[in-house]
């Protein structure tokens, strides 16, 4: 039905469409269906009495405070506390590279805000985040993508695609969404040598850095970055740090960690990029809430809680995977092939090419199983025999249970395709 406010929408609007992941968890509510579909923490793992305790004090001591107007650029202690703990990771950034967004969706959005123009080119992973191609649609972006193998961004194949002259590069380097593959140091090496080259900058996503199960923690480009430009500038004239100087956006976000109710992220850029983030915020949201802000500041600042939690968090999400992946080489068909990430919430998995994930989610829902169907992770719509999984959010049991199904549901197409036609 036509109305008259069909006349009256942006024109941007056209590229806006609703996200499948939130559409599926309307779907999966259903109790009996177990769900690998949304990028959901365990909430048994959420610090609950953490929070109750810090929301009391907060508002006993700060009360005031905690429920005012504040500052755009977010509560100075909470960026304080995050510039000191990503120092541990090489990051060195000061309090004024960082602003607090609500949740990293926030930051993207924030970021397409005052980088996009209508048709200007973002170069991304194939697949990559639907929520980053959610945000920037909205700029009337276009897409250039470079495939992912089982070792991330396929970086002999970046040229190329570089040809088509980007904006920028979208890159998740550690446990990547969809895919759960993570770059290795070679790798972003060469993806910062060629990015340095053709002038292209990058924002870097990592929310899952810190849910590493196996391996040893491998330096973010932010950091690799800031190297290749101190190198250089110790050849010319031996003055100044490569830090927050660089071609390297950084951002993160506690909602793997502590809990995505309270939508808190950051961004970490250099000051003239992080003062124009400031500008676009002040017209979105005016500011993160305070209160969350300092009762999370109040949660982090107890000695040794947060590391402890991590540890928790890991253990957890390790188990989860473990067992995942146990079950698929159990219960999946032969030819099927997933990734086997070091860490993160995903794995990838890739059917047969005769079979289409979109066709095959109404039977696997009549099985009482979700997954994410893979052409929603890429740019152009393609990638119609993939699908992701992700192993934090359900218990061992329904892990076991769910993957059996899903099982059974690939073994019965798969019959159905190789079965002869009959004249």
């Amino acid at each position: 039905m036509t109305t008259p406010w069909n006349q009256r929408y942006a024109l941007r609007i056209q590229g806006m469409g609703s996200s499948i992941i939130r559409e599926l968890l309307k779907l999966t509510e259903n109790p009996e269906i177990i769900s690998f579909a949304g990028g959901l923490p365990a909430p048994e793992v959420f610090p609950v009495e953490a929070f109750r305790a810090a929301a009391d004090r907060v508002l006993r001591q700060h009360g005031r405070q905690a429920l005012q107007y504040s500052t755009t650029e977010g509560y100075t202690p909470l960026r304080e506390w995050i510039a000191d703990y990503m120092s541990k990771y090489g990051i060195e950034a000061g309090v004024d590279n960082i602003l607090i967004t609500s949740g990293s969706q926030q930051a993207l959005d924030l970021i397409g805000r005052i980088l996009i123009n209508p048709g200007d080119c973002i170069l991304t992973e194939r697949p990559t985040y639907l929520g980053a191609l959610q945000a920037w649609k909205a700029y009337q972006a276009a897409y250039t993508s470079v495939p992912i193998d089982d070792d991330g961004l396929q970086v002999d194949k970046l040229e190329e695609a570089l040809c088509a002259g980007p904006k920028f590069m979208y890159v998740l380097p550690n446990f990547q969404n969809p895919g759960g593959v993570t770059l290795p140091v070679a790798r972003r090496k060469t993806l910062l040598e060629i990015a340095d080259r053709y002038g292209v900058p990058i924002v870097e996503d990592d929310p899952y850095g810190e849910l590493r199960y196996e391996g040893e923690h491998l330096p973010p480009l932010v950091v690799m970055d800031a190297k290749i430009l101190n190198s250089r500038s110790s050849q010319s004239n031996g003055n100044g740090s490569g830090f927050m100087r660089g071609n390297v956006i950084y951002t993160s976000t506690f909602s793997k960690t502590l809990a995505p109710g309270l939508r808190l992220a950051w961004i970490v850029a250099p000051t003239e990029v992080l003062q124009r983030c400031v500008m676009a915020k002040q017209g979105m949201d005016l500011h993160t809430s305070s209160f969350v802000q300092m009762m999370a500041t109040e949660v982090l600042y107890q000695e040794g809680f947060y590391m402890e939690h991590v540890r928790t968090i890991r253990r957890v999400y390790g188990e989860r995977r473990q067992l995942m992946l146990a079950a698929l080489e159990r219960c999946f068909p032969p030819g099927t092939h997933w990734t086997r990430p070091q860490g993160g919430l995903f794995l990838w998995v890739t059917l047969p090419k005769p079979l289409n994930t979109i066709e095959l989610m109404p039977k696997a829902i009549a099985n009482k199983v979700a997954y994410v169907p893979g052409t929603a992770f890429f740019p152009d719509g393609s990638g119609h025999n993939t699908f992701r999984l992700n192993f934090s959010n359900a218990t061992p049991e329904q892990i076991e249970a769910g993957i059996e199904r899903l099982g059974k549901v690939l073994y019965e197409e798969l019959e159905k395709h190789a079965a002869p036609v009959l004249a």
